[in-house]
């Protein structure tokens, strides 16, 4: 462990320049007590490293040092796939391999080329969860990861929604882990096909002895992809037909989203001499329907059908209900 901590204070002071005790502690995830230390046991094994005292001062590599104790261990070469995404990483419990990995390859890049990576670094950044919204609590994940990463059975119990909300229990092959939006998801096969299951569901896990041969025709990229084309697809093909605003034709991809916005701008009328478009929409169910509708005000009025023209009708009038009238 020690060993791997000196490698990594070898590598920050190579990669970053001169460095506080008190940064290489925060960095290292110790007191600056151990940082100084480490400093002497390096000074010891011959790494020409020195201090630099003032306000400005800190720990610096007499210029033109460079290690190349670069090699990448068994866990940090597995981690790389979550360079750059520092959040998933750490709940997946991959945090400081990835830190590891990454200063090694820092370390092991032209001095060019590790400029170009700072500089990619210090302009983009990837935020996962959506807008309005916090990532899932998964505190099964790590079992779930583990499990995965064995080719291990488990079983779980599951909290669902449909066909009849509720818990079930399953027992499940881990074929998989997607990220999306924040939330996590295990694609696994229990009896038949392969299936999704958003991880913040699992209420209990338990691995199995149980170890299961993967599907070398299983890929997992192209599987989320189908899953989301399918997901995406309307469950019917009802829709609904509305009048809209320019506004409210302007605001449709942030309500209905960007797929079920081009189905319905593709159905869009001239506008009429009263300034409104007519359009008709996918339609899931009548509830799910008039809550986006609604989130579009005075901009849009229903026409059809009419079971949902009377829902969003007496929608209207309970809310009207809550408040006072408005009095000139």
């Amino acid at each position: 462990m020690r060993a791997s901590r000196l490698l990594s204070l070898l590598l920050l002071l190579q990669n970053r320049g001169r460095m506080s005790a008190a940064q290489l502690a925060v960095e290292l995830g110790v007191t600056a007590r151990t940082v100084y230390r480490d400093v002497e046991a390096l000074a010891a094994a011959g790494v020409p490293i020195y201090a630099e005292h003032g306000p400005t001062g800190g720990y610096k590599l007499m210029d033109g040092y460079r290690t190349r104790l670069t090699g990448l261990t068994a866990d940090e070469a597995e981690s790389l796939f979550l360079t750059g995404m520092p959040q998933p990483a750490a709940e997946l419990g991959l945090g400081a391999q990835v830190a590891a990995a990454e200063l090694k390859l820092m370390a092991a890049l032209p001095t060019a080329y590790r400029d170009a990576s700072v500089r990619i670094r210090q302009r983009f950044h990837l935020d996962a969860p959506g807008w309005y919204r916090e990532p899932d609590t998964v505190p099964h994940l790590l079992a779930v990861a583990d499990a995965l990463w064995q080719d291990q059975a488990i079983e779980v119990r599951y909290r669902r929604w449909s066909p009849q909300p509720g818990e079930v229990t399953r027992r499940l092959h881990p074929l998989g882990l997607v990220l999306k939006a924040g939330v996590w998801y295990l694609i696994a096969a229990g009896h038949g096909q392969p299936r999704t299951y958003r991880v913040s569901a699992i209420v209990s896990l338990k691995p199995l002895r149980e170890r299961f041969p993967r599907p070398d025709d299983f890929n997992l990229a192209e599987f989320w992809q189908d899953h989301v084309e399918r997901y995406e697809q309307p469950d019917t093909d009802e829709v609904a037909t509305v009048r809209l605003t320019p506004r409210g034709v302007t605001a449709l991809p942030d309500v209905l989203g960007p797929k079920a916005a081009r189905q319905a701008l593709n159905t869009l009328t001239p506008t009429k001499e009263d300034g409104w478009h007519h359009a008709t929409i996918p339609m899931e169910n009548i509830p799910h329907t008039t809550a986006l509708l609604l989130r579009l005000g005075p901009d849009v009025q229903v026409l059809a059908p009419p079971n949902l023209v009377t829902h969003i009708t007496e929608t209207i009038q309970t809310m009207s209900r809550l408040y006072p009238p408005v009095t000139p």
